[in-house]
């Protein structure tokens, strides 16, 4: 009996004691211990809602002004080259062509996403029936419900929602089909017709693009039309 009032009389001295110390105000001088900070989430990596994408035709000869005519490797790598390159927008379940603040009708579109798209031609190029002299361009589009045009501008390496009409170089008629499947992520293609020997035509093809199910393409050629 004795021992266990001993036992009961220490356990409360020490919780006396505990309370006491918690009660003690702070010391003069001696700073209080800071809370701990809440630690921020760890950071998820995402994919960006948008990508960039570019096509390339290469041209087997380069046309050289001071020997006066075409001159070049003649193999497939070629030294000359024709380049879209585009930040490249997906549908994501969207219906977007004719979509407010993504490709609005009667509205000027960036034909693309985040930087201006852009042409860089390393030939004097024909696109539809416009003469398009070597050197780099950005490439908009005008869609209306009538018919769509390709704008291509001499104003470059500006953001794609960036654009001055008083640079336009030419505005060229497209061709408009429909497609059975819609094309999820906006697509450029720069098709070259097979030409071959004795063939005097110069490297020509299809410039196209698509998203959704709306696509559009004009005819490309190298040199005057």
């Amino acid at each position: 009996m004795i021992a266990s009032r001993f036992i009961i009389s220490a356990a409360l001295v020490v919780s006396a004691a505990e309370l006491g110390a918690q009660g003690q105000p702070v010391p003069a001088g001696q700073p209080a211990q800071a809370a701990r900070p809440a630690q921020p989430a760890p950071r998820i990596p995402r994919a960006a809602a948008s990508t960039r994408a570019s096509v390339t035709v290469l041209i087997d000869s380069r046309y050289d002004a001071l020997e006066g005519g075409w001159f070049g490797a003649l193999n497939l790598a070629g030294p000359a080259r024709i380049t879209i390159d585009y930040g490249q927008p997906h549908l994501r379940g969207r219906s977007v062509i004719g979509m407010p603040g993504v490709v609005p009708w009667d509205s000027v579109w960036r034909t693309g996403a985040n930087m201006s798209t852009q042409l860089s031609t390393e030939v004097d190029m024909t696109i539809g029936n416009t003469f398009i002299p070597r050197g780099v361009y950005t490439l908009f589009t005008l869609p209306t419900r009538t018919g769509w045009k390709l704008i291509v501008s001499r104003e470059v390496l500006q953001w794609g929602t960036d654009y001055n009409p008083s640079k336009d170089f030419a505005r060229i008629d497209l061709r408009q089909r429909t497609l059975a499947e819609p094309i999820e992520s906006l697509t450029f293609w720069l098709i070259p017709t097979p030409e071959n020997p004795p063939s005097t035509t110069f490297a020509h093809g299809v410039l196209k693009f698509a998203w959704g199910t709306t696509e559009l393409s004009t005819d490309w050629r190298v040199g005057p039309k």
